[in-house]
């Protein structure tokens, strides 16, 4: 394919960009995928070699600062509390992702009216859970219905992911506390489905998973849209998106994989870059008609970058719980503090996400706050006492708005291409610390419900989600796009990744992203004809 004009041009290939370009090929719309990075062989994934361990540290490394692959652009981060973390490539961060799926609640629409903060969103819950099932069932979502936290779900596509030894321990704790939890809703299946195999409990999840039991978007939504016709250019970097005189985007300018600059037009452009990369792009699209960056009328591309403040409280066990065994975190969630209580001293909540054990390499070199084990003639008692035998109870915090929390353009750091590179500024709020102590006692209590002996506190420094950049909302002066993803100042740009989120909840996001780029679809094949009047 060359570079003629083309009806929908997405730039991206991750969760989001996946779904809609398989959305729209259903009805034999014409799609061309641009991303950055390119294909990998799930067979050639570094979790089905006995170095597994140290790839994680290096050519899988979330954080692109430290990776630094051929297809990663540099990030400015020193200015930020949290390393924003992704991953350029055909399924974006899905391939370095856990595949812990739980849905947002219905309360994470209407913050401002429930509790006076943020903004409500302009859709609902019940919006979106159409949408919700039809990806669940694309998915392939192993989980248990009933959950009290939720609205009633259909039946979950495979059972539940095994709670194991490290699970039941915990549940016993749960009880004796009386607090809510439930097997997670997890994108890992644990039967055959839609000739994937079952997860095996390697526990390898965030590197790549070799047997495609994890969801990634590459093994999911990828095959079945390139084989509706939909063609991806990858090993190509978007450098700006280009606008006529009557104030329609016509295109992108990039560099091919010889790093030549080519030009494709396109009827209507997507964005499904992420919360660091969407900004980073409209930011450098600049125009007569956008002197400030593509679509930012309202100054607010960029701003309320919001992640998932994260804290981790390690428990020590006597006996063995098997905790090298299983996904590193999809085996149970709580939502028992996710709501606000006006008790407590910070406005919103958390949830509880069950983790296993580190590995034999990890546990040795010091994994989440344990610490590195010293050398010496000691060195093999202390890991006989941890391998295995420990588990983490991470706390994920919902991160409200703040216009200061933003990405830049960064005046000196520039990518390989000379493109101006984000930077990020992040603070941790006082509401944040105030929820992380609060999170870490009440981990601490449940430990010791469940019978740890030693217990360990770590922050976590990476944030996976990168949320808020390019809000949604109904006033165009205080939001960038509006319920359809479609942006205020022009009418056939859309964004379908996580920038669009109001509020952040205090869950991973990746299922309401891809249920939000499945409802912007729907609204594109019913309105196609109208976008560009």
């Amino acid at each position: 394919m060359g570079n003629e004009e083309v009806d929908v041009l997405v730039v991206g290939a991750g969760a989001s960009a996946a779904a809609f370009a398989w959305s729209l090929s259903e009805k034999n719309i014409e799609v061309l995928c641009i991303e950055q990075g390119t294909e990998i062989n799930p067979r050639e994934y570094p979790a089905s070699k006995q170095d597994w361990e140290i790839s994680r540290q290096k050519d899988f490394h979330p954080d692109p600062n430290v990776r630094k692959h051929k297809y990663d652009y540099p990030i400015n981060n020193k200015e930020s509390d949290i390393i924003p973390t992704m991953y350029n490539g055909i399924g974006g961060s899905t391939i370095i992702w856990s595949a812990h799926f739980p849905r947002l609640h219905p309360s994470d629409f209407k913050v401002k009216t429930l509790d006076k903060i943020a903004d409500d969103w302009p859709i609902n819950y019940e919006y979106l859970e159409p949408y919700y099932n039809i990806n669940d069932k694309m998915i392939g979502v192993s989980g248990m219905i009933g959950d009290p936290a939720y609205p009633p779900k259909v039946q979950r596509q495979t059972k539940p992911l095994p709670l194991g030894k490290l699970g039941s321990k915990l549940v016993s704790g749960f009880e004796k506390l009386g607090w809510h939890w439930w097997p997670s809703d997890s994108a890992i299946i644990t039967e055959p489905y839609d000739g994937r195999e079952e997860c095996n409990s390697a526990g390898t999840c965030d590197i790549g998973c070799y047997r495609r039991a994890k969801a990634s978007a590459d093994v999911t939504y990828w095959p079945k849209a390139l084989m509706n016709g939909v063609i991806i250019k990858d090993k190509c970097t978007v450098r700006e998106i280009t606008i006529k005189k009557n104030g329609l985007v016509d295109g992108v300018i990039y560099y091919d994989s010889e790093g030549k600059i080519q030009i494709q037009k396109a009827k209507i452009v997507i964005l499904a870059c992420n919360g660091v990369g969407t900004p980073r792009l409209l930011l450098n699209s600049i125009s007569s008609l956008f002197p400030n960056g593509l679509a930012n009328n309202s100054g607010l591309v960029g701003k309320n970058l919001m992640f998932h403040p994260i804290s981790v409280v390690t428990g020590v066990f006597d006996s063995a719980i098997e905790s090298f065994k299983g996904p590193p975190g999809c085996s149970i969630f709580s939502h028992e503090f996710y709501e606000t209580d006006y008790n407590r001293n910070y406005l919103r909540g958390f949830m509880f996400q069950i983790g296993r054990g580190s590995g034999p390499l990890t546990t040795a070199t010091g994994g989440l706050g344990l610490g590195k084990i010293p050398w010496g003639k000691n060195h093999h008692n202390i890991f006989k006492e941890l391998y295995g035998n420990t588990m983490n109870i991470g706390i994920i915090c919902e991160d409200l708005p703040e216009v200061n929390n933003n990405v830049s353009l960064d005046p000196v750091l520039t990518d390989k291409y000379g493109i101006p590179a984000p930077k990020v500024k992040y603070k941790l709020s006082n509401n944040s610390k105030k929820m992380i102590d609060f999170g870490n006692k009440c981990a601490k209590k449940l430990m010791n419900a469940s019978g740890a002996n030693k217990l360990f506190v770590a922050r976590h420094m990476n944030g996976y989600h990168l949320l808020g950049t390019a809000r949604m909302g109904y006033d165009p002066e205080q939001s960038v796009v509006d319920k359809h993803g479609r942006c205020h100042d022009v009418k056939n740009l859309f964004i379908i990744d996580g920038s669009i989120f109001v509020t952040s909840g205090a869950v991973n996001p990746t299922s309401t992203i891809q249920a939000l780029s499945l409802s912007i679809a729907d609204y594109i094949k019913i309105n196609a004809k109208n976008i560009l009047d």
